[in-house]
């Protein structure tokens, strides 16, 4: 883990921000795990707060690793848009009630791509002792995600390097989140999908409306979000990974985790509040 020392200074969320940038925001992209979550639990004031955006008329998409029962089961349960899983492999919504997941690459692609994954994750699983495939791997579409920190112990970081040297010996993009290495088949990214569900669902466009919305999140599968938009906000737990991002979120929370979003949550409605 770094030291402090290593840390760039991040001004807190929302230093140094003008009420008016805040006022122009219409939604919210977040990370789950380590975001909205804290120690894998969801606080009740961080779902209060996702009610708290959508009663103010924002939009809310979380975007995360997590696999596509988490994202169909979450869509239904939670007061957000959509979901994207997967790392952008599919985004889920609900359409008049029923539930519409809009997959990126056809069922045949990811047939085929899924027995590649299984072939490299038994590889994985040989070369790197003490990992493990993740607890719901068994219900990912698109992806293969292997548990570095959530139910093993955590592995050193020489370990996680060589899971992801693995994964993109195959050909796969691989990304490093809190508690899994995700890696996958494809282009497509948290960015990329979060720019097409945008727009095929709100009408959005994410580079040209980038400063009207805030993402939020924690670990290095984030980075291209935080590269992307001017309102990027990490919760106070992604300074332990400051060094593996190339680009660092433009803000930090106070709070770790959970707290963390709702405390910038707390900041944008007040800020909107006082227009």
């Amino acid at each position: 883990m770094p030291t402090p020392q290593t840390l760039p200074d991040l001004p807190v969320f929302p230093a140094a921000l003008p009420a008016a940038a805040l006022r122009r925001v219409r939604g919210v992209l977040t990370d789950i795990d380590g975001t909205l979550t804290t120690a894998g639990r969801l606080p009740a004031q961080t779902y209060l707060a996702i009610e708290r955006l959508r009663h103010a008329g924002l939009q809310v998409i979380p975007v995360t690793g997590r696999c596509i029962a988490w994202a169909e089961i979450l869509t239904r349960l939670w007061p957000v848009d959509a979901i994207i899983g997967e790392n952008g492999a599919f985004y889920s919504h609900l359409r008049d009630g029923r539930l519409v997941t809009r997959f990126i690459d056809d069922a045949e692609t990811r047939a085929r791509n899924l027995r590649r994954i299984d072939e490299l994750a038994q590889r994985i699983l040989r070369e790197v002792p003490g990992c493990a495939l993740a607890s719901d791997q068994h219900w990912h579409a698109a992806d293969l995600a292997i548990d570095h920190a959530e139910d093993v112990a955590p592995l050193p970081p020489a370990a996680v390097d060589r899971i992801v040297a693995l994964m993109r010996e195959a050909g796969m993009t691989a990304t490093v989140s809190s508690i899994h290495v995700n890696g996958w088949f494809g282009r497509h990214d948290k960015l990329s999908t979060s720019r097409l569900c945008a727009a095929e669902l709100l009408g959005a466009d994410l580079d040209a409306q980038r400063d009207e919305w805030v993402f939020i999140g924690d670990s290095a599968n984030d980075a291209a979000m935080f590269a992307h938009f001017p309102l990027s906000v990490g919760v106070a737990n992604v300074r332990e990974i400051l060094p593996l991002l190339p680009v660092p979120p433009a803000y930090v929370t106070e709070a770790a985790g959970g707290e963390g979003f709702a405390e910038m949550v707390d900041a944008l409605l007040a800020a909107r509040d006082a227009g």
